[in-house]
């Protein structure tokens, strides 16, 4: 099938490396936008991104790069996004070619913060991409295992059944299994939740609160995840899928999570400035807590570990005093 698609990858971060070389796996050749032409020359260089995920190597040979957006669009018939949610729509509004035929991945672990969408819904509004032709990317997967080549798994999420299934092998490998849903929308949002609560795990470490706490945080977590989804759509999940659970839990607990460390950072005394100077690197969950809790302003479900994020790093509070308030809503 995939011989006669022409497959793009949209993003230079290490999320996007990592999906380039899964997909490497199962095609001949790719096209790769990357935004800063520099980036571009010093890949095809030296074989390896300079900025991100340095231990992966590439045949260029087999990559067409280009820092226009409206060019990789173009010449593509699978377009995977992997650009970080705050710098998502200022990049696709400067395509002016239709994306109406386009299959349209997206790897986004965020939503749109100036319109509080998820991507798919952006994707379909602004670019009229039929639903069939959205799929998302979802599952307990760090770009720094995959460059690793240590096994991991995918979920593969389209409201279509036979598309996600016809799509799901671009992304099998040796060391990568894929799985398939139909529930789009509780993966995207469980893929911005996710990283609030990672940040929520980063901040209790530093505040020396121990396992058994992180234990409860996460278990409360996935309650409030599978609450908030039920609320916005009644399409069965199997919350304690890896799609859903899974995710929840690498991004709580491992070492390659940024919005984790952005927690400890945060919990140590860091402001949000200063922790993301610090980082470098674009700590999702910071967005997407305050997405969900606008969201959640329609919908009023009870999702206090949200909260206690918000009025951390929106509200300016104390995360030692709303930390140890959250300790009494949980169970």
């Amino acid at each position: 099938m995939f011989e006669s698609k022409r497959i793009a990858i949209v993003g230079g971060g290490s999320w996007a490396t990592a999906l380039a070389k899964i997909v490497l796996t199962n095609v001949d050749e790719i096209n790769w936008f990357i935004r800063r032409p520099e980036v571009i020359e010093e890949f095809k260089r030296t074989g390896k991104n300079p900025t991100y995920l340095n231990s992966a190597t590439f045949d260029i040979s087999r990559i067409h790069f280009t820092d226009d957006i409206n060019v990789v669009v173009r010449d593509s018939d699978i377009l995977i996004l992997a650009i970080p949610s705050p710098y998502l729509e200022p990049t696709l509004k400067k395509i002016k070619r239709t994306m109406r035929s386009k299959i349209v991945i997206s790897a986004v672990k965020g939503m749109i913060p100036e319109k509080n969408q998820i991507v798919t819904d952006y994707l379909h509004e602004r670019f009229n991409v039929p639903d069939e032709n959205l799929l998302v990317i979802a599952g307990p997967c760090h770009a720094e295992e995959i460059a690793l080549q240590r096994l991991s798994y995918l979920t593969i999420g389209c409201s279509n059944r036979n598309r996600a299934e016809e799509i799901a092998p671009l992304f099998q490998t040796s060391y990568v299994r894929t799985c398939t849903s139909v529930d789009i929308l509780g993966l995207e949002y469980t893929s911005v939740m996710k990283n609030i609560y990672s940040i929520a795990g980063g901040i209790c470490q530093s505040l020396r609160y121990g396992d058994n706490f992180q234990a409860v945080l996460v278990s409360n977590a996935l309650q409030e995840i599978a609450h908030f989804t039920a609320a916005l759509s009644s399409v069965h999940r199997d919350i304690d899928a890896s799609g859903y659970l899974g995710d929840v839990l690498v991004t709580a607990y491992s070492k390659f999570s940024r919005n984790r460390q952005f927690g400890q950072m945060i919990g140590m005394g860091y402001s949000v400035k200063a922790a993301q100077l610090e980082m470098e690197m674009v700590a999702e969950g910071y967005y997407g807590t305050y997405c969900i809790h606008h969201a959640n302003e329609r919908l009023h479900v009870n999702i206090p570990i949200v909260e206690a994020m918000y009025a951390i790093l929106y509200e300016h509070k104390s995360p030692t005093v709303i930390i140890k308030e959250l300790t009494t809503h949980l169970q």
